[in-house]
């Protein structure tokens, strides 16, 4: 399996050779230094001549002559004056002269001395001589081939470092076109993704157990001239489990997982794309069998020609080659390409016809009973108080993903460790579930007591009108603490099954206690706020359905939806009405129709149940929390009318 720790240990070993190189450079410059100044290690900065040199021998002004072998200098002691006592010799500096090699210096000297040649230990002129051997390290760096070679190795070493570094930008500008999938090998580790781990979606567990025992045993299949799918694309809502369903089909087939995104294969250079299709199939035929996963498909396979500004050349090409390679001439490869999209409507037909992604399974939301599975996958590595029910957790999660579930349990620790406490309990478990739905609470910020008052009898009219309509979801939970864009929320639960399919009766429910709100703020204060503009959008959305849609109005089985597909994500500019301004006057009186009877409906609650309404208020702006235990207590005595 690919690693950050095996990126890390490569980026590791580039830097310690580039250090390599320049503490090798270094050395080489200082070893080519000491060559070229061996030969004048003496002090420069009092030079005299030879002939000044005579001259001071003769003057008796030279207290000691310094010869090192090997080297055309000599360090000569002067007095500063003739008079050669102790006190005179410390104040003595150093002179140098430059004299030929291969004979003693004094030879020298005496020659220009004629016959006033130096005899040392001489009384009159007494000049000490001191003669230092050359050392082996003065001998290495004043040989002439040794500089040479300092130098070339110098250049060497420089070249050596271009050269790696041109190689190294050569092999990125090739490797450009290699594929950046990611691979997973589950033979070896202890982190491989089964079914166990991924709860709910049978019916999609079961569609692809065909894929796996294919990737198990494709000799099998390959006698009896079988065809397994190439392609199966798995179809749902974001957070649905689509990759995690791929990375389970690979793991329980046990075969290496090469992992991709669509958006990874199109750059702004030509023919890329192409290119690392071409390499990621020729990467899997070698580690064959295996999975490719190619998620969010419809980045690269959207329907050639379509959206603004008609096709893309780059990405039409990308399209055509993982085309090509879907349906090449080795049908029998044990590769299967899995694709994941939340947008199957703009993917090319091309793409979706027999011989490619011929299978489609579709990722669904979880239900109540799969919604508690996947709490308890999430739960392992939890502290739960002994308190702690899942199912209700899963009542009250309705709708959730399963990504949104983990993103429960996972606030829900977050704030056990904020609040320090040993567990994690159903008051913070019920505010995690709140945090993911509406955001953080806003306990710090300064509402009015006219303010709260308004919400709070807002909430009361969501709450009253719920507890009274046959139909609608029972309350759970009512605050005026304002948490993110919302002043305060109404929690319902959706009862003990998530509906696959829904009648007018509940339609016309929810649309009534969406008016909750709003007609308690014109009933009580006589005029409305913008706090509702939320519940009437809803309200009408669902009375639009209702009629477009659904069928469920006087104009008849006849449906007008108008497609919702946008130029950018694949379809026309151009989107026209599929019919006449007659029947869209029709269609909108139908939809004032179904709302103004249920705003009639809840005003017939509010004004009937005025009372209990006012205590419902007036506890929320006391408590600003109503649990389901004190809500059902103000309200017990209220039947469905």
């Amino acid at each position: 399996m690919d690693k950050k720790p095996a990126n890390k240990n490569k980026n590791h070993n580039k830097i310690i050779v580039n250090l390599v190189y320049l503490l090798l450079i270094t050395c080489l410059f200082v070893g080519l230094i000491f060559s070229t100044s061996s030969t004048s290690q003496l002090n420069t900065n009092d030079k005299i001549d030879f002939t000044q040199l005579i001259s001071y021998i003769r003057d008796g002004k030279v207290s000691k002559i310094q010869e090192s072998e090997g080297s055309d200098q000599i360090k000569v002691e002067v007095y500063k004056d003739s008079n050669q006592d102790k006190n005179n010799v410390e104040a003595k500096y150093t002179q140098n002269v430059s004299s030929g090699k291969g004979k003693s210096i004094l030879e020298y000297i005496n020659i220009g001395l004629g016959d006033q040649k130096i005899e040392l230990g001489d009384g009159k002129k007494q000049i000490q001589y001191v003669l230092v051997p050359e050392s082996s390290f003065n001998k290495l760096f004043s040989n002439p081939l040794f500089q040479f070679f300092i130098q070339f190795a110098i250049f060497g070493v420089i070249a050596l470092f271009i050269i790696r570094r041109l190689s190294d930008a050569n092999n990125k500008s090739i490797s450009f076109g290699s594929t950046r999938a990611k691979t997973y090998d589950n033979i070896d580790t202890k982190e491989k993704i089964t079914f166990a781990d991924v709860a709910g979606n049978e019916e999609a567990k079961l569609e692809l157990t065909e894929v796996i025992d294919f990737l198990k045993r494709p000799e099998e299949y390959e006698k009896m001239g079988a065809k397994i799918p190439k392609g199966v694309l798995l179809i749902g809502q974001p957070g649905n489990g689509k990759t995690l369903m791929a990375k389970a089909v690979a793991g329980e087939a046990d075969v290496p997982f090469l992992f991709v995104s669509g958006s990874e294969f199109v750059e702004m250079f030509v023919g890329v794309g192409a290119g690392r299709v071409r390499d990621l199939f020729k990467k899997a035929k070698k580690k064959s069998p295996c999975v490719i996963f190619i998620d969010e498909i419809d980045a690269v396979g959207r329907q050639s020609g379509a959206g603004l500004g008609g096709g893309n050349d780059e990405r039409e090409q990308t399209l055509n080659q993982i085309l090509v390679e879907m349906d090449g001439f080795e049908p029998t490869s044990a590769v299967i390409v899995i694709g994941a999209t939340n947008r199957p409507d703009v993917l090319d037909p091309a793409l979706l016809r027999p011989g490619r992604f011929d299978r489609q399974v579709t990722v669904t939301a979880p239900d109540r009973q799969e919604r508690e599975q996947i709490l308890k996958v999430h739960s392992k590595n939890k502290k739960f108080a002994d308190d702690i029910d899942l199912t209700i957790v899963a009542k009250r999660t309705a709708g959730f993903s399963g990504a949104d579930l983990a993103n429960v349990l996972n606030e829900a620790a977050i704030l056990a460790v904020r609040e320090k406490s040993l567990n994690i309990t159903n008051n913070i478990l019920r505010e995690a579930i709140e945090k993911v739905i509406l955001g953080p609470s806003l306990k710090t910020k300064v509402i009015t007591e006219e303010q709260k008052k308004l919400t709070a009898y807002h909430e009361a009219g969501h709450a009253l009108v719920s507890t009274v309509t046959p139909g609608a979801n029972k309350v759970q939970k009512i605050t005026i603490i304002p948490r993110g864009r919302a002043a305060g929320y109404t929690f319902s639960d959706q009862g003990e099954q998530d509906p696959i399919t829904r009648k007018r009766s509940e339609f016309l429910a929810d649309i009534t206690v969406l008016f909750g709100g709003y007609t308690v703020e014109k009933l009580v204060f006589g005029e409305v706020s913008t706090g509702a503009s939320n519940d009437l959008s809803k309200a009408t959305e669902i009375a639009r359905n209702m009629v477009t849609k659904y069928g469920m109005s006087e104009l008849g089985p006849i449906s007008y939806e108008e497609s919702k597909g946008l130029s950018f994500l694949g379809k026309d500019m151009v989107e026209g009405k599929h019919y006449s301004e007659n029947s869209a006057m029709s269609i909108d009186q139908e939809i004032q129709k179904i709302l103004f009877e249920c705003y009639t409906n809840c005003k017939k609650i509010i004004t009937k149940y005025r009372a209990d309404l006012d205590k419902i208020a007036q506890s929320l702006v006391d408590n600003e929390v109503l649990e389901y235990e004190e809500f059902k207590a103000l309200t017990s005595h209220i039947e469905a009318a």
